[in-house]
């Protein structure tokens, strides 16, 4: 396990929410401060608050990913697509290690069966940063 890994956990152990939680264990790889990483990924807890969204492990994630592939450029915006990119490639690696996408159909809301846990999802929202940002 890696160290990011167990960070996450720890957090999400501290009540953290799963977005919380990756995009503060992964914040190394971002110069950005934890505590705005915190701020910045509240409302995308529980699938952005309804489990009807995005896993918050992964928009976490998606987080990181944007901050650590944009230029910045606001006059320029030439990242954009690239950024894209790498979010796809996020998105389809986390799908294929949870077996969705979405809160509600993680939890198995609807239909009773879960497909993933929130301390896996932290867990493959790491692993899916790591595998694609190091």
């Amino acid at each position: 396990m890696s160290e990011r890994i167990a960070l996450a956990n720890e957090l999400h152990r501290k009540g953290y929410s799963c977005s919380q939680s990756v995009a503060v264990a992964c914040s190394d790889l971002v110069d950005v401060p934890k505590e705005v990483l915190f701020r910045a990924t509240e409302g995308f807890g529980a699938g952005m608050g309804t489990m009807d969204g995005v896993c918050g492990a992964l928009t976490g994630g998606l987080l990181i990913a944007g901050l650590k592939n944009s230029t910045g450029n606001l006059d320029n915006p030439k990242s954009k697509a690239s950024t894209m990119k790498l979010s796809k490639a996020m998105l389809t690696n986390f799908r294929d290690k949870c077996g969705a996408i979405i809160c509600r159909e993680l939890k198995g809301v609807d239909t009773g069966k879960m497909l993933c846990s929130c301390p896996d999802c932290i867990r493959h929202g790491v692993e899916v940063v790591e595998e694609q940002l190091t």
